[in-house]
Parts: structure tokens; sequence; C-alpha cells
């Protein structure tokens, strides 16, 4: 796989929406002694759906289109989120996937969005990705001004902001980190935004080949927001295991394409079956025991473009759903 663009650049003009229109949106918009820009989208000011869906678009690099909607598809949740990228691999896996992890004593985050694809470690005296996956991509973004998405209910400290900065290479001044608490209304929005992008990271992890996954789509209902953490948490990750739905378009056999779509359910695995908050507890809070398996739609449709055919599995879950959303 090749790839030219640059996530960062591509998104620095829905930055540059966010802070000119911050009133607009309801967002807060800062500057740390450092220079770095901080856009905070739900924590001491309001956000609201229309920033969440910037924001998801931000996440993708700016190579995917986030669109919200009323749907029939569920019973009782008709506000959906629908997502659009003609290059799902470097938009969802090379962008949007939370794979980057930071701390700094009690404050832990996971970073998102086109920063990642910037990220740096020393090693052996070279540079290297912190995260592996870019290896396998075989990308890396090298523009001037990076922006990372951080879902927290706080700023992130100044000594998380200059490790971040560091790794991309360049001056506190030159990054942008937006905030957003999984409470808020854009929080919610940009997490049930990656439906598409769950489908790709377990695409990945059944080892189909990248490559040939060449366009995909998804769709999942907004859910409502909860003040608890664990409960709005797992009213997002339901949203998209009671009631995501994806549509990938493949190159190869027919063979593969029917696998892949057989396999992608988050009804295949063993922890499927309760919500994803009831989950969390039974597992002591614990989200690495959970079944890696279970973080992906409802339900897809797998096209295999050389032949034309289609392969369908998976399940819609009302009754779930409403259990998660509170009903």
């Amino acid at each position: 796989m090749e790839y030219k663009a640059s996530v960062n650049q591509l998104s620095q003009p829905l930055v540059k929406q966010l802070i000119d229109q911050a009133d607009k949106l309801r967002l807060g918009v800062s500057q740390l002694e450092n220079g770095c820009t901080i856009i905070d989208a739900g924590i001491n000011v309001p956000g609201g759906l229309e920033a969440g869906r910037i924001i998801a678009e931000i996440c993708m690099g700016g190579m995917g289109t986030v669109s919200i909607n009323h749907s029939t598809y569920t019973n009782n949740w008709p506000l959906s989120v629908t997502v659009y990228s003609s290059n799902p691999v470097l938009s969802c896996l090379g962008s949007q996937y939370a794979g980057w992890s930071m701390s700094h004593e009690k404050y832990y985050a996971l970073g998102s969005g086109p920063a990642r694809a910037m990220a740096t470690k020393m090693k052996e005296g070279q540079r290297e990705p912190v995260e592996e996956l870019y290896k396998e991509l075989a990308y890396r973004d090298e523009v001037g001004a990076a922006v990372l998405v951080i879902e927290n209910d706080a700023i992130p400290p100044v000594e998380i902001v200059e490790k971040v900065a560091a790794a991309c290479q360049i001056e506190p001044s030159q990054l942008t980190i937006i905030v957003t608490p999984t409470s808020s209304l854009a929080g919610g929005v940009q997490v049930v935004a990656r439906v598409l992008e769950v489908a790709m990271h377990k695409a990945h992890a059944l080892h189909f080949p990248l490559e040939n996954i060449i366009d995909g789509s998804g769709s999942a209902p907004i859910c409502p927001p909860h003040p608890k953490f664990v409960k709005a948490m797992g009213r997002t990750n339901d949203a998209i295991l009671f009631a995501g739905l994806v549509h990938l378009f493949v190159k190869g056999s027919d063979e593969a394409a029917e696998k892949l779509a057989n396999e992608l359910p988050s009804s295949t695995s063993k922890d499927y079956g309760k919500p994803f908050a009831d989950i969390f507890k039974q597992y002591e809070y614990d989200f690495f025991k959970i079944d890696a398996m279970l973080f992906s739609p409802a339900s897809v449709i797998v096209t295999a473009v050389e032949s034309g055919n289609s392969f369908r599995a998976g399940k819609l879950d009302n009754a779930l759903l409403d259990q998660s959303f509170g009903a």
C-alpha cells in the first residue's frame, strides 16, 4: 500500500472551522503557555452534536465524510451517524483508531486522529513509529502541524502536551489537542462515528488483507449521553455492538468475502449478549480482559467487487440497545 495524502494537512481546514466557529459550536478554545491550542468540546462548555460530527471528520484525517440524520433502522433511536471513506484503511486505521496510549501521574488517555501518523520514538539511535501498526501500513505523515483528539473529561497536563509535540517532531505551537469527554454530546458522536473503524480494526485482527479493502461505509444510532463515565462509555460501544451497520467493498474471491462477513459481527464474540457496562463490571473494569473480537458492528455486508456478489451476516438487537440506552 502506498499513501501520499497527509492526514494532518487534510484535517487542518476542519480544525480551523472549530476555532473560527467556536462560539457557534459552543466550544472552548485556549492556548497553553507553550503555545499548544486546546479545544474543549464538552468539559467547561456544552459542545454539541455538530461539534462531534466535525471532530469525527478530523479523527478520520479529513478523508472521511460524517453526517447526522434520522433513520428507521432501529425501533426507538432514529438519530444516527453515517460515516463514509473512500480510503478506509488510511482514514480509519491510519488516523481515527485510538491507538496512542499516553499517561502522566494519574492522567491517562488514548489519543486518536492525525497526529498518530507523525508520532515517533527513539529506538537504537533511530526514530520509529510509536505504534507498530504504521510499519504495516508503511505510512508516516511529516507536515508541520498536527492535531490529536483525546477522549477524557480533563485537559491534559502540559507534560503530555510536550511529549506529544516531541514525538511528532514539532513545536507545541504547531499542535492542536481536542478534548471530548465521553459523557458529552460531542464525545458520544465522535465515538459512535467509529463504526467503520471498528470493522476495519477487526478485519485487520482477522488477518484479512488490508490492501483488498477498497471502500466502506457505516452507520449507528447516536446514544443519549450519561453523566457517569462507565455508563456513557458503555452506550457508545453498544450503539455499534447492537446496531452498527457496515458495508465493505473488497477485492478477492467470494470465499474470502463471505468468510470476512461471517466473522466480523459482534455477535460472534463469546462476550456478546449484555450491555457493555455490565461486561466491563464483570471483568472488574479491566478493559484488556474483554474479548477483543467483541469490538465490531452488529451487522455487516461485504461486497466482492470482482464478482458483484454480496454477503451479509450479523443482526440488529433492539432489545439490548433499549436496555443500554435506558429506554
